[in-house]
């Protein structure tokens, strides 16, 4: 075996002790493993598999301008440097010869920015499925939710359909295993018990996908995905929208309110509060009064 073979199957096993790291220790969910997993292969394979060693910050001065070239999105690039720095740390704990990961400095993105609906377009797209088809029904139930609860569509697809209605309460476990409580409104309990009554099978999932002549099984984020996007399109709204927006406009609407900060927070999973205290730059004086009237006149929440 040559020695560029001797360096990649020591960099291999060494990705898949940082990754076993991350789910035992850090409990990290497996979509994240595989993008970890995904990150450090491309840079090392785009590195040709060189001992870890001979990396310096030239090397990752060449890798951001690699990536900017392949026009990947900030973002992205961001999230490469994130991992990179997370994987050096590991090695330079366990004594491996190794890049200070404080010396790989991370962009400066732009200001996110959150889109949300106005009044007559969230309206609008809530009552975009008619109709009492299960279909129908669970396509309701499922912007229901996504609205009022503010959960990750990672979440939402992860519910079972054992939910306390007489509390109105659904406990989630998120990000990083972290356990938190969202609330069903009237509203949205009202849509997934007339949705769960048409069901006739027995799976336990709570959202389901409805594949003719194939047997039921847990609904996908893809599939929600297109759901969001069918209806958006069938209410007239010209923005690109997806679940995650929904989250966003709860958000929105109760700092719009006046909720405090540190229970919209909470209610979203958020780790940091900087990732909440985003929304507080758009509930903007007259959103208030816009939501104001929404909740107490139109959905009386």
């Amino acid at each position: 075996m040559d020695k560029k073979q001797d360096s990649k199957k020591l960099i291999k096993n060494l990705i898949f002790e940082f990754l076993k790291y991350l789910e035992i220790v850090k409990n990290r969910s497996e979509s994240t493993l595989k993008i970890y997993q995904s990150r450090l292969e491309n840079f090392f394979n785009w590195f040709k598999w060189q001992n870890p060693s001979k990396i310096d910050k030239e090397v990752i001065w060449k890798f951001r301008i690699f990536l900017a070239d392949k026009k990947i999105n900030k973002t992205t690039q961001a999230h490469y440097l994130i991992v990179l720095r997370t994987f050096f740390k590991f090695l330079k704990n366990k004594g491996i010869k190794i890049i200070d990961p404080s010396l790989i400095e991370l962009p400066k993105l732009p200001e996110r920015e959150i889109k949300i609906l106005n009044e007559e377009e969230l309206e609008n797209l809530l009552n975009a499925p008619q109709g009492n088809s299960l279909k129908s029904l669970r396509d309701l139930a499922i912007l229901e939710t996504l609205f009022t609860t503010g959960l990750r569509i990672s979440e939402l697809c992860s519910l079972n359909r054992d939910i306390d209605f007489e509390k109105g309460e659904i406990v989630v476990r998120g990000k990083g295993g972290k356990v938190r409580t969202v609330f069903l409104a009237e509203r949205t309990k009202k849509a997934i018990l007339n949705y769960l009554a048409l069901r006739k099978d027995n799976n336990p999932a709570l959202f389901i996908s409805l594949a003719k002549n194939l047997p039921p099984k847990r609904i996908t984020p893809r599939a929600v995905q297109k759901i969001v996007k069918y209806y958006a399109k069938k209410a007239g709204i010209i923005k690109n929208i997806h679940p995650h927006t929904l989250r966003h406009q709860l958000a929105t609407i109760l700092i719009a309110e006046g909720a405090n900060i540190r229970f919209v927070q909470e209610l979203l999973g958020h780790k940091n509060i900087s990732t909440t205290q985003i929304y507080t730059h758009i509930a903007k004086p007259e959103l208030k009064e816009m939501y104001k009237k929404y909740f107490e006149k139109r959905r009386r929440y």
